[in-house]
Formats: structure tokens, C-alpha cells, sequence
């Protein structure tokens, strides 16, 4: 008996049965996630381009308060150095006054709820306009905090009033700015104040560049990161850019609640630029209207377009969060801060330590 085309035919047996078990792969070439952050098909305007990201793993994060909401609801007072009184509630020794300075300024936080501070929020107002330096919690009723801030309104040191507020038009209260990404580098990653007013400065000039002579006059007349942004002129130019994206993506982000749309990562004119991604959906919704405004600037500023990013290119980028050194900054049972300085790129990670929580709420990276 020929037993040849019997082995045969149990090899090719055994083989089917073994691939039947074998894990699916990615198809060659394509992107994978491993970071537990995946990246869906862009969104483009122009020279930017918006990756979605979507996460294996929502939060509850209903209970943490925004700058915006307790600037708003006046349970979050911001003010120049020496000009918050301390709180009553529990006893404690009082700090002598050493007066306004430009990179310190004060926070109290009088709601229950734990508030989320965000490097790159401006506020606006005091003698000069300031930019958040380092993503951090809040306690709730917290005695008055150091905040550490960058200026971003190097020509002016008087005030009216001592206490940062919410601008309001039109339709009700303005949140307060996010810088874009060329500006909240320095003050994130560089950490220093003449980097910060270098890239204000030259934002300023960029802008000028692109408006009418009458808008470059009111440009070139103040010194005022905020009020760049807020001349008309601009502001349509970055709407050009910016709407579009905030209605396209504000829709996806309800059509993909259910797999966690937690972040974006951005490109613009082809490379890989930032990315920022939450715990949830919910703080997503809340920070998307002025971070899109803030990726809109940089586009307008970056003006070029020559060639567009990929969703590899995006998967590639966030994947990398891994680094060769890491600075760790902790407050115990309230916050960590990580820092991660790796091959051509920095990231920040926010890891909540407050009970039921030990997950990171927020995790920016940007490209060097």
C-alpha cells in the first residue's frame, strides 16, 4: 500500500487546522496599534490634517471640573501674585505678599470638584496675558497654588484688575485660548520665557504677513498673543481652516462614542506635528472646539502645502511614547506628571492618583 498520498493529505490537514488558530495579523504595510490608541482615516483642510483616535479603554472622568467651566460658574479665581487672601476653611499660615511676577500667578479653586489645568491655556487679563506651563490637578476648595505661567503679552506690565475672567461676547462667555502648538512647546517642552515671547513675536509676524494693511497695524500695535488671534482678519483665516474640521470631527465624535474617541493627532503640510489624547469622550468634546483653533493657527502660520500625511505616518507617531528619559513630577493621592524625552519627539502624561481613578486623563506629545 502506497502510503504517500495518505501522509500528504494529514500534513495538509494538520497545516489547515493550525491556521485556524493562528492570530490575525495586520495586512502587510499596514498601521498597527500598540499603544492602546488607534488612528482612524483624516480629516483635511488646506495644510492640516486631523487623525481621529480612538481608545481601547473610556474613563468616568464626569467629576473633574475645566478651566473654562469654573472661570465661568466664578468658582475658579485667578489672580496676580499677593492678591488672593488665604482661605478660611481650615487653618493654615498665611504667606507674606511679594507681589505680581511675570511667571508666577495664583489659583484657588473654591468649587468640590477636582479642576484640570492644561498646558497652553491662556488667560487672559492681570497686568499681562499668561500661558499655562504644565498640565495639573486641582484639588477641590484648595488653598491658594502657585501657578506656574509663561507671559504672552510682553509689552505690557498694568491692569485695571488683578484677577484673570472669562471674556464674553455675543452668545455668552469666550473659553479661554489654547495656544497652538509652536507656543505651547516652548513653554512645555523649553521652559523658557524668552523661547515663548521669540515664538509670539514671530507668530505675530507671520500673521501680520497675511492680512491688509489696516489689520497688520492693529497686529503690529500690540504685543498681545490673545488679541493676534482675536483680530477679524485672523480669525477668519483660521475659521477657513478650523470650521470645517470642528464640524466634521464634532459629528464623528458622536458617531464613535462607542469606540472611544478619545484624541487627535495632527499634521501639518505632511509632518507630524502634536497629538493630544483624553480619558474620555466627554473631555474631548469639552477641549475640542479651542484645540482645533489652535492646530488651525499653526496651519496658517505653517502656510505651505506641498504633500499629506498618512494614517501610518499618525499610527508611527503615536505609537512612539516610549522614551530614553523621563521626569516625574507627583503630588501624592492627587496627580503625576511624566514627562518623556525620546528620539525626535517629547510627551506628557497626566496620571489622575485620586480615589477610583490611577488612569492618565490627559497625554500630549508633540515632535522636536
Amino acid at each position: 500500500m502506497n502510503l504517500k498520498p495518505l501522509l500528504l493529505l494529514l500534513a495538509s490537514g494538520l497545516l489547515a487546522g493550525l491556521f485556524l488558530f493562528m492570530p490575525c495579523q495586520a495586512p502587510a504595510g499596514g498601521p498597527v496599534a500598540i499603544s492602546g490608541y488607534k488612528v482612524l482615516a483624516p480629516i483635511r483642510q488646506g495644510n492640516l490634517t486631523i487623525f481621529p483616535v480612538v481608545a481601547a479603554q473610556s474613563y468616568d472622568t464626569t467629576e473633574f471640573l475645566t478651566l473654562d467651566e469654573g472661570l465661568r460658574s466664578a468658582e475658579v479665581v485667578v489672580s496676580e501674585s499677593g492678591n488672593v487672601q488665604p482661605l478660611m476653611r481650615r487653618p493654615r499660615t498665611p504667606t507674606p505678599s511679594q507681589g505680581a511676577q511675570v511667571n508666577q500667578l495664583v489659583l484657588v479653586n473654591n468649587s468640590k470638584r477636582p479642576l484640570i489645568l492644561l498646558a497652553g491655556e491662556i488667560v487672559t487679563g492681570g497686568k499681562q496675558d499668561r500661558v499655562i506651563g504644565k498640565d495639573r490637578i486641582v484639588p477641590p476648595e484648595s488653598d491658594p497654588i502657585d501657578l506656574g505661567v509663561f507671559c504672552v503679552e510682553p509689552g505690557r506690565w498694568t491692569g485695571s484688575s488683578d484677577r484673570f475672567g472669562v471674556t464674553t461676547k455675543a452668545g455668552g462667555a469666550v473659553p479661554a485660548p489654547m495656544a497652538a502648538p509652536n507656543v505651547r512647546s516652548k513653554a512645555m517642552a523649553d521652559k523658557d520665557q524668552q523661547k515663548v515671547w521669540s515664538e509670539v513675536g514671530r507668530t505675530r509676524a507671520a500673521m501680520a504677513e497675511s492680512v491688509t494693511v489696516e489689520a497688520a497695524t492693529a497686529i503690529n500695535g500690540t504685543s498681545s498673543y490673545a488679541r493676534v488671534m482675536d483680530n477679524d482678519e485672523v480669525k477668519q483665516q483660521v475659521d477657513l481652516v478650523a470650521e470645517p474640521i470642528e464640524r466634521n470631527y464634532q459629528s464623528l465624535i458622536h458617531q464613535l462614542r462607542d469606540q472611544n474617541a478619545v484624541g487627535v493627532a495632527v499634521a501639518v503640510n505632511g509632518q507630524m506635528v502634536w497629538a493630544d489624547v483624553f480619558a474620555s469622550t466627554n473631555l474631548l468634546e469639552k477641549y475640542w472646539p479651542k484645540l482645533v483653533r489652535s492646530y488651525a493657527a499653526e496651519a496658517v502660520v505653517t502656510r505651505a502645502k506641498n504633500r499629506d500625511a498618512d494614517v501610518r505616518q499618525a499610527q508611527e507617531f503615536l505609537n512612539q511614547l516610549d522614551g530614553r528619559h523621563q521626569t516625574v513630577d507627583s503630588e501624592p493621592g492627587l496627580y503625576r506628571h511624566t514627562e518623556i524625552v525620546g528620539n525626535g519627539f517629547r510627551a506628557f502624561e497626566l496620571t489622575s492618583l485620586l480615589p477610583k481613578t490611577g488612569f492618565d486623563l490627559h497625554v500630549a506629545k508633540m515632535a522636536e
